[in-house]
């Protein structure tokens, strides 16, 4: 029986005992969509049942014991048998030792994959008992305090794991099962993936070199080095994930795409895998989508009032198309899916089209394109159209054929989201006619187009005023006179930040709305510097404009916003 389904289960199981509703579980079960939290704990935090009935509830269901951490004796010898960062990454307090059984204490007994687990890093049987998950954290910082090991313990223990003896498993998919199971293997990539976690990763790279082995983190959109294991662990590290992504462990050969579901401390994270065969190795790619770091909202984006307010306007159209454009990594999906959230109600019928999907969300109908198997873009969103829908979402528009049929389903009253790669926003318009699409159908369908980038924000913990050179102002079209009255400000770097002096991230905005000047220029198939010129006089900030907009508020450095619209020199 799988997880959801013992969820619920449960849950049927309250409504049954009249301790929740039916109304009070599907609020729940969206607040859980938006932000990955455990859906027992929001029922909690929202005050909709008391913890304790709760987990005496769950306890009894599951004849599961039911243990007060504040009463308990916690013995050392069990706590010796499980490390920090496993307690931490699996979110369990050690309780007991009773000869090769270990009893730990969980939150969410119903998540089976821990026990496993745990026997697997362990080496022991797991007995499982029932805690508050406050109360297992309180025990985590008690018994284990500030220790932890460091990546260099746990891969001086993987090392012990003969060199040879991975060499000789590379095509014995049964003997790389088995070293990709070993404890010391288990428990390094789980320390890589929790301290990815941690540090708020979008992306965890594990990289083969002739002589060496790199495991990089792309935090705020830097690589930071995170450790070098020792070359003869590549292939233990890269059959550990092909078996917790269900890839093929012996084909090495081939890139292979796959997903790991992880639940750490009541939070579900998704890892979207990726590999690719190298000259010395598979270089192997993990895109961490973690709905608590990212916020689907419109107000947590770092939009201006404005922008905010045009574009929650546009989205209420009953069609049309609206664009999101900038480089890779901008967050142009974030974005999209953002207004999709806004406009997710009972009376309209969403459809998206992605590559991939990347966060699932209850109420809209989600499709995953395939090019293996033919499934484009184009292709989808043909079928997408006989499906009744009110709005469609396509991840790209990348060829003729996939703009024509999002222009075709603006024209029969639908209202289209899709993104395309373009430096400005103006610039969507010598795309789309690069793609021979003709301006009357360009004016007639397309409402606004947003352009984007993400800037790093100025780490609070060790942000300082400073003055600024003057070939910087003038760079940003700052004067002297106006740079009396900014406060500027920059990063020295802390612990908080990894040196960098910055923590988080926040975006630029290019809201270009076609208004009837600009559909006539476009019409006329005016130049691009006209377009830009009539946007500009319709009140359009560029993307510099809103950058020195968050310099002057104190939220990002001068540096950043340079270095992000280096298209404005």
């Amino acid at each position: 029986m799988s997880n959801g389904t013992q969820y619920n289960l449960l849950l049927k199981k309250l409504i049954d005992k009249k301790l929740l509703t039916m109304q009070v579980i599907d609020e729940a079960k969206e607040e859980e969509k938006k932000t990955g939290k455990n859906i027992f704990k929001i029922l909690v935090d929202n005050d909709h049942i008391k913890e304790d009935v709760l987990l005496s509830a769950v306890a009894d269901w599951l004849s599961i014991e039911l243990v007060d951490l504040s009463q308990e004796k916690i013995e050392r010898d069990a706590v010796n048998k499980i490390s920090a960062s496993t307690a931490r990454f699996y979110s369990i307090i050690p309780l007991r030792l009773k000869g090769d059984i270990v009893v730990v204490a969980v939150s969410d007994p119903l998540n089976m994959k821990i026990a496993d687990e745990l026997s697997f890093v362990t080496g022991l049987n797991i007995k499982m008992v029932m805690a508050k998950q406050d109360d297992i954290g309180r025990a985590i910082e008690r018994y284990y305090g500030e220790e932890d090991e460091s990546l260099g313990d746990v891969i001086n223990e993987a090392e012990k794991i003969s060199g040879k003896s991975i060499v000789s498993a590379a095509k014995d998919v049964d003997k790389l099962k088995e070293i990709a199971s070993q404890a010391p293997v288990v428990k390094l990539l789980n320390m890589v993936l929790l301290r990815a976690i941690r540090e708020k990763a979008s992306d965890i790279h594990l990289e083969p070199f002739e002589k060496d082995y790199k495991i990089r983190y792309r935090i705020d959109g830097i690589c930071y080095d995170a450790a070098h294991p020792p070359k003869d662990l590549s292939l233990a590290i890269s059959s550990r994930v092909k078996v917790m992504a269900n890839l093929d462990v012996a084909e090495s050969r081939l890139p292979q795409d796959g997903r790991i579901m992880l639940d750490i401390g009541g939070r579900s994270v998704d890892l979207r895998v990726s590999t690719l065969p190298t000259l010395y190795g598979e270089s192997i790619v993990m895109r961490v989508l973690d709905k608590n770091v990212v916020s689907l909202s419109l107000d947590q984006l770092g939009m201006n009032d404005d922008v905010k307010t045009s574009l929650r306007q546009l989205i209420q159209r009953p069609n049309g198309i609206i664009l999101t454009t900038g480089p890779t990594g901008s967050g142009k999906t974030t974005t999209l899916y953002s207004c999709l959230r806004e406009v997710n109600k009972i009376e309209y019928k969403i459809i998206t089209v992605e590559d991939p999907v990347e966060y699932d969300i209850e109420g809209i109908i989600q499709v995953a394109m395939n090019s293996k198997i033919d499934l484009t873009f184009a292709k989808t969103l043909r079928h997408m159209l006989r499906q009744d829908p009110d709005i469609l979402m396509v991840g790209e528009i990348r060829d003729t054929e996939t703009a024509e049929i999002a222009i075709q389903s603006a024209l029969t009253g639908h209202l289209v989201l899709s993104t395309l790669h373009t430096n400005d926003a103006p610039s969507a318009v010598a795309r789309l006619m690069d793609m021979r699409i003709e301006p009357f159908l360009i004016t007639s369908t397309v409402r606004a187009v947003i352009a984007q980038r993400l800037v790093r924000m100025i780490c609070q913990k060790c942000k300082k005023p400073y003055e600024p050179q003057k070939n910087e102002l003038k760079e940003l079209g700052i004067s002297l006179e106006e740079a009396k009255d900014i406060k500027f400000y920059k990063g020295e770097g802390c612990s908080e930040c990894n040196d960098s002096g910055y923590k988080g991230r926040s975006g630029l905005y290019e809201l270009f709305i076609f208004n009837d000047k600009i559909r006539e220029l476009v019409a006329k198939r005016a130049s691009l510097s006209v377009i830009r010129n009539a946007a500009r006089e319709n009140r359009m900030k560029t993307l510099r404009e809103d950058g020195v907009r968050k310099i002057k508020e104190g939220i990002t450095s001068i540096e950043e916003i340079l270095r992000e619209t280096k298209e404005y020199v």
